[in-house]
């Protein structure tokens, strides 16, 4: 049995479930972003805040963090290892691009929490 240890012996089947579970949490958001300015007559930064301070939304906008994170690693992975074939810059590029995913959710923590 051969294993990839570029993909930290995870197969294609992992990434290819993982791919379809976080799109789907992310377009659940998005539509439900999305249905909540076409309900709401006027979107101020009362009701904004009111809808984020509820611990639901916060749930719900978490997972979503989390799976856009998933989501952009196992596709810069893909990416980076079928563009970039010198094996330093696809490290570089994916240690930096990696980072700055970790940074988004970390962000989007301390504004999500914040309210």
């Amino acid at each position: 049995m051969v294993l990839n240890q570029a993909t930290l012996k995870r197969d294609g089947v992992q990434d290819f479930v993982s791919l379809r579970t976080t799109a789907l949490v992310i377009t659940a958001y998005a539509i439900f972003i999305i249905g909540y300015f076409l309900a709401s007559p006027e979107v101020t930064y009362e009701a904004w805040q009111g809808l984020f301070s509820n611990l639901a939304m916060k749930g719900f906008t978490l997972i979503t963090l989390v799976c856009i994170m998933v989501h952009t690693r196992i596709g810069l992975w893909q990416v980076l290892t079928d563009y970039v074939k010198c094996a330093k810059l696809r490290a570089a590029l994916g240690f930096v691009l990696n980072l700055m995913a970790a940074a988004y959710v970390a962000i989007g923590l301390i504004v999500l929490w914040g309210v």
